[in-house]
């Protein structure tokens, strides 16, 4: 029976009491959310109970604005022998050796007869080259289109072309990969050498973003162990194509803003009070007018997205959605640290540089990728276009914008415009819905050796098959489609905020793509949201070995069940290890590893 009884009045000074039964009953939505795991935020019922309340304050605020870091158990120090006051060095020196040592078997993996095979394969054709005369000249050629095995014969024989060359993607990812020719030469390895290198690096980095991000040296390995034994990583590392330059930048990004988040809450909660306990206490006040003061994560973050719009231009969809993303972590900062219109302080204090610090930035960065098309001359004899204004906007409205702005501005909407009617079919185009389980791989490279010939054993009856073929490690791609799944769960129903940001950044990556379902696209896109996948499967694998406090028996299942997952993924990255790089396989062995009939 419920009692319709008035509630006694409230306390002189402290706010009305809500009418009885209305606090703590959840409406019907919360109550359906909840049923499928939904928690609100754990500062939810402080906001509501308003500034003064005695159920306020958190008492763990400072932990809760900049967490800590895990720590080893006890136990396992002991065992290894570690005393306890060497604890803090070793966790230090770990959490860089870790890291380095994840990347140095990346590097191995990445390096190891990166010239082979001594062929242009697939865009190469394009981007060798392209590299090769922008190093030289500062702008594109117009290559002959049989030049391409006279490279692979007498690269020291081979003189630039006079004539600019049109193309359809900004130079930072040429300035790249023409710095690998400049220091090893015209040759598959030295095309190949900065894609490595950065390949190798993102490893390094992912190691330590997963650090950061899930507060663990172990699930940081994890997240970048992974992204070293993924094939798709793999081959673009080892191939001389804009996109693994683009995931490059993009991470770098991604890492600068988590800094940036981390460095700005802890300026917030050292300017919180702290009561007779030594404990951390929201403040409305400073919650709402604290400025952040200088942020150089965030500059940093411009220059990488700048650096990544400057390689292909959906690094400017990047840039939008990492854009909100490092505002409203701004908003939720307040919001933890007292501020009862959250919302309403960042737009005040953290919207406007925020903008400045990354937007204007990394335009100013991309127009810089141009340099040296826009010191090449006017005359004709310069970059592609550059004497457009000098010859045909002589007089316009814009005149009084510089003639290379003018023509830069044209040869952009030339692109666009080649961009969006890009609809000519390609035998390995593929639709982004069949992305994440790997519907339709690319092949760079296949050739049919004869028996005796080129690996290929004397004793096959047939010819054999070598092939490299743009393709995820397939354990890894289909574990992170329920990572997917549980990345959103933990960030809707449980309001996760390293859930969130997975998700942003993988959805960066991916979600604009199915706006040009009809233009011809490729499954080596896909590199770009690679690294938040192998994030995806670490926080996973997370959940698997456990929380905090879980009893023996559920921790040993969780490892188990975890270690057979990461070793499975590892077994089938052993198994394609050959189709990634190249090697000479029986055909009954290239077949075997054909899994989909979609992957021929």
């Amino acid at each position: 029976m419920t009692s319709t009884a008035t509630p006694p009045p409230s306390p002189a000074g402290a706010p009305p009491a809500p009418p009885a039964g209305r606090v703590d009953q959840p409406s019907t939505w919360l109550r359906r959310l909840r049923s499928f795991g939904y928690a609100p935020p754990a500062d939810a019922a402080a906001r509501r109970a308003g500034p003064g309340r005695a159920d306020a304050p958190s008492p763990d605020l400072r932990a809760r604005l900049v967490p800590p870091y895990a720590r080893p158990s006890a136990q396992l120090w002991t065992a290894l022998g570690v005393p306890p006051s060497a604890v803090g060095t070793w966790q230090r020196v770990l959490a860089w050796a870790g890291p380095v040592l994840v990347a140095l078997v990346a590097g191995v993996l990445r390096f190891v007869h990166l010239g082979s095979p001594k062929a242009v394969i697939f865009d190469e054709t394009y981007y060798a080259k392209d590299a090769w005369a922008t190093i030289r000249q500062g702008y594109e050629a117009s290559w002959p289109k049989d030049i391409d095995k006279s490279i692979l014969a007498n690269p020291d024989g081979i003189s630039v072309p006079l004539d600019p060359g049109y193309v359809v993607h900004p130079p930072v990812g040429k300035w790249v990969i023409g710095l690998g020719e400049w220091m090893f030469g015209f040759t598959p390895f030295g095309w190949r050498f900065m894609t490595a290198v950065l390949g190798t690096l993102s490893v390094l980095m992912l190691c330590r973003i997963g650090r950061r991000l899930f507060r663990s040296t172990f699930l940081g390995c994890l997240a970048g162990a992974l992204l070293a034994v993924d094939g798709l990583h793999l081959v673009m590392s080892r191939t001389a194509l804009l996109d693994l330059v683009l995931m490059f930048f993009v991470l770098g990004a991604f890492g600068a803003l988590l800094v940036d988040r981390d460095r700005a809450r802890a300026r917030l909660a050292d300017a919180l009070p702290v009561d007779e306990e030594g404990r951390t206490r929201p403040d409305v006040t400073v919650a709402e007018t604290l400025r952040l003061g200088w942020r150089p994560y965030r500059i940093l973050a411009g220059v990488c997205l700048g650096l990544a719009f400057g390689t292909k231009w959906n690094g400017l969809i990047v840039l939008a959605f990492f854009g909100v993303l490092t505002v409203l972590w701004d908003a939720a900062a307040r919001r933890t640290a007292g501020a009862g219109a959250p919302y309403a302080a960042m737009l005040r204090r953290d919207a406007l540089p925020g903008f400045l610090s990354t937007v204007p930035v990394a335009i100013a960065v991309y127009l810089a990728s141009w340099t040296g098309w826009i010191l090449s001359p006017d005359n004709g004899k310069g970059g592609y276009f550059r004497d457009w204004a000098a010859k045909n906007d002589q007089g316009s409205s814009l005149s009084f914008l510089p003639e290379w702005l003018r023509s830069l501005w044209h040869y952009e909407t030339e692109v666009y415009k080649f961009h969006v009617g890009l609809t000519s079919g390609h035998t390995y185009e593929s639709n982004p819905w069949s992305w994440l389980v790997l519907g339709r791989p690319v092949s760079y490279f296949y050739e049919s050796p004869d028996p005796g010939t080129d690996g290929c054993p004397a004793t096959e009856a047939g010819k054999c098959a070598r092939e490299v073929l743009a393709l995820g490690t397939p354990l890894l791609w289909w574990a992170g489609c329920f990572a997917l799944l549980y990345v959103l769960w933990r960030w809707f129903f449980r309001r996760d905020w390293r859930a969130g940001a997975i998700a942003c950044a993988l959805g960066a990556g991916l979600l604009p793509w199915f706006n040009y379902q009809e233009r011809t696209i490729f499954f080596f896109y896909a590199v770009v949201f690679v690294p938040y996948l192998c994030l995806a499967v670490a926080m996973m694998i997370g959940a698997l070995l456990g929380p905090a406090g879980s009893s023996e028996r559920r921790r040993a299942l969780g490892a188990i069940a975890a270690g057979v997952l990461v070793l499975l993924i590892i077994w089938n990255f052993i198994y394609f290890w050959p189709i990634y790089t190249g090697q000479t396989l029986p055909m009954d062995s290239w077949r075997g590893r054909m899994w989909l009939d979609s992957w021929v």
